[in-house]
């Protein structure tokens, strides 16, 4: 699915909202989708494209 190089994280990857935005809606939806995918919301959830919901975890 990405054209980028190097690659976007694939949605397994522990960095995988690091992907670029191909969808900004943050500013007036609250969400933006990413190249892999993945649906990012401003609360800090994502959802899989197979629909998983899952939070997201910073790393110090």
């Amino acid at each position: 699915m990405c054209n980028h190089t190097p690659g976007c994280p694939d949605i397994e990857a522990a960095d995988c909202c690091s992907a670029h935005v191909v969808s900004d809606h943050l500013h007036d939806q609250g969400w933006c989708r990413l190249c892999n995918g993945l649906i990012l919301f401003d609360d800090g959830h994502y959802l899989t494209p197979d629909g998983h919901d899952h939070v997201l975890t910073l790393s110090a």
